[in-house]
């Protein structure tokens, strides 16, 4: 993966429910509240991230 990639992530669905692994998850990523974004460099450790909740975000790729 490129070092200029950035991902622009935000959380659509609230993590209420879930295991807390993945609460703990979403905020590790800087997301606190639903439909808050944030900014992160795309590498393997923020890719695993999302996989692991992919079914709360929305991902774009953004060039930096």
């Amino acid at each position: 993966m490129a070092s200029n990639k950035t991902l622009k992530i935000t959380l659509v669905r609230s993590p209420i429910g879930y295991e807390k692994s993945q609460r703990r998850t979403a905020e590790s990523l800087g997301l606190r509240k639903l439909n808050a974004s944030t900014i992160q460099i795309d590498n393997p450790q923020i890719r695993g991230m999302i996989f692991k909740i992919r079914h709360l975000l929305e991902v774009v790729e953004v060039d930096a």
